[in-house]
């Protein structure tokens, strides 16, 4: 029987990377984003909305009656400081980063407790251990992540269900490029050297790739991860360290 996968926000950017990488590892790998994708089984579903998340997954189980794998990666990223975040723009940031972990998680314990099985992987952020700036909102919503993931871990360890959080850098994909390209609308800087050094900011020098954070989640499903539970796994070329 083929192992069954849950990825939100799995259309574009680490999203997709992580759907191919578990298509090629023989998982049935369900998509759940507001963003068409020729990649596994997609479904319509707006992840800021609880409800819709709910009826999504357990659309899901009622066909499969099996969960192995959730992958939470639906997200968006925003710059901006408190004086600048409104509460419409907080609580747009919340619903989705945050409140859309909390539906999907709540919506398959149920199964992977009834299993006795199961692993959840949130991507989170190198933001889940630092603060930076001009990140108010968004670094909230990745601690929170972080909370999450810890707290989840040992409320569920003596079900068999692990838990644990995914912690990219700078990686390039296409809202990274987006992010990029209105800096340098509204700044007139030049593309390629903004990119240049955003790859120099990290002791790697260079950027990390969609492919690079799929593995990691990959490993983090397998077996050979079956110890690791409750962790924040950073995968940032040594950005934190410093």
């Amino acid at each position: 029987m083929s192992r069954i996968a849950i990825v939100t926000g799995g259309s574009s950017g680490i999203g997709r990377a992580i759907v191919e990488r578990l298509l090629g590892q023989q998982y049935r790998v369900f998509n759940l984003d507001i963003q068409p994708s020729d990649l596994g089984e997609y479904i319509e579903c707006d992840v800021s909305l609880v409800d819709d998340v709910t009826r999504a997954i357990a659309g899901i189980l009622d066909q499969t009656r099996q969960l192995d794998l959730l992958v939470s990666n639906a997200g968006r990223h925003l710059s901006a400081t408190i004086e600048e975040t409104d509460e419409a723009t907080l609580d747009a940031l919340f619903a989705l980063n945050v409140k859309g972990a909390y539906a999907a998680i709540k919506a398959v314990l149920p199964q992977m407790k009834t299993q006795k099985n199961g692993a959840i992987v949130l991507i989170a952020s190198d933001q889940s251990l630092i603060g930076k700036r001009n990140s108010f909102a968004y670094n909230l919503t990745k601690h929170a992540l972080a909370s999450m993931a810890k707290t989840t871990a040992l409320d569920y360890a003596a079900d068999n269900i692990r838990v644990n959080a995914v912690c990219p850098g700078t990686v390039e994909t296409p809202l990274f490029h987006k992010a990029i390209d209105r800096y340098c609308a509204s700044s007139g800087a030049d593309k390629a050297q903004v990119v240049a050094e955003e790859a120099a900011l990290q002791p790697l020098n260079r950027l990390g790739q969609p492919e690079e954070v799929a593995a990691l989640v990959s490993f983090l499903a397998s077996d050979e991860a079956s110890f690791i539970t409750g962790s924040l796994q950073v995968i940032d070329g040594g950005y934190t360290a410093q």
